[in-house]
């Protein structure tokens, strides 16, 4: 297969800009094409040239959003950078809410939204909230949502989670299954996924307590960003906390926020 030309690798990546907001450098190059490489061999095609054809045309079949999928998929983990847990956590035991609704808005394979789940589900246990909380977990990717609902994880993404933890909220496998655990039924009944395009307007959903927009804004560029932070905060209650990832510094936004700590936020009220 020929190597990735610079019209097709425009092509390609304009698109990905024009519908999600993905937004990829020429650096970026051997990534887009490592990760195209194999499905552009599986469907037979020539090269890279007649998959963008394949993928900015009508009759598509579906695998723009397979392309979306494989340039989005990124290392996830339970309990990702830990601080904001344990901020989350300080939060909810000194105002003891009876309700709490939670959007973890680029969920991906529903690591994140499984974790503040079980970090809500223990504060239960303990009367620090009430019984009236609830997650949503969206995302662009219909492969990483489907995988998601079922909530099936290899044991290594639980590594930080604890063994007590563990044991309350999750099964593990046995024979075939040896090396996965799966979340118990009665924590996946306070979480649903829904897919949705964070650069697209956002309706019916919230408002919400908490927000999480991590380790996503590094796919876009900086008016995509700012547009992105202001749409998802436009869903969040004054006073709410808003998370991204540490590594990610204070996005540009029109939205008031006060800074908590690094990646941490709490809305304004107005």
């Amino acid at each position: 297969m020929t190597p990735l030309c610079d019209q097709s690798y425009r092509q390609i990546t304009e698109l990905m800009h024009e519908l999600c907001g993905l937004s990829f450098s020429e650096s970026k190059r051997p990534l887009v094409s490592s990760r195209l490489a194999p499905r552009i061999q599986r469907l037979g095609l020539s090269g890279y040239r007649e998959y963008a054809a394949l993928i900015d045309s009508h009759d598509d079949q579906g695998e723009l959003q397979v392309a979306i999928d494989l340039l989005t998929t990124n290392e996830t983990y339970f309990f990702r950078e830990p601080a904001h847990f344990e901020l989350l956590e300080r939060e909810l035991v000194e105002t003891r809410p009876p309700a709490v609704s939670v959007w973890s808005a680029a969920s991906s394979f529903g690591d994140e939204a499984y974790s503040t789940a079980m970090l809500l589900a223990d504060l239960q246990i303990r009367s620090q909230i009430g019984a009236g909380w609830s997650i949503l977990g969206t995302d662009i990717s219909d492969r990483v949502l489907r995988s998601a609902a079922q909530g099936i994880y290899p044991e290594e993404r639980l590594r930080h989670v604890s063994p007590e933890r563990l044991k309350r909220h999750c099964l593990r496998g046995e024979g075939d299954s040896e090396g996965l655990v799966q979340i118990k039924d009665k924590l996946r009944e306070h979480v649903r996924f829904g897919q949705v395009n964070l650069c697209r307007p956002i309706e019916g959903l919230g408002p919400f307590d908490v927000v999480f927009l991590r380790n996503v804004l590094i796919y876009f560029d900086p008016p995509t960003k700012s547009a992105v932070v202001d749409r998802v905060l436009a869903h969040l209650r004054p006073g709410g906390l808003f998370f991204i990832g540490t590594a990610e510094g204070r996005v540009p936004c029109k939205t008031p926020l006060q800074t908590l700590a690094p990646g941490a936020f709490r809305k304004v009220s107005a």
